[in-house]
């Protein structure tokens, strides 16, 4: 299923740490996720979303 991410998945797609996700999850801030049991997933049209509205400059 590939719209289902994990958090090292989502790092080497977005180009940051694995660390940096974590960081932004405990501080309720950054990408959207889902927790499956302890588990933390990102669905790949919430990231593609999330970095479309943080866009900054250029032809919108």
């Amino acid at each position: 299923m590939d719209d289902v991410l994990t958090a090292k998945q989502v790092a080497q797609l977005i180009q940051t740490t694995e660390a940096s996700l974590a960081q932004d999850r405990y501080r309720g801030t950054g990408l959207p996720y889902t927790k499956i049991n302890s588990r933390v997933r990102y669905l790949r049209e919430d990231v593609v979303a999330y970095l479309n509205a943080n866009r900054v400059g250029g032809a919108a």
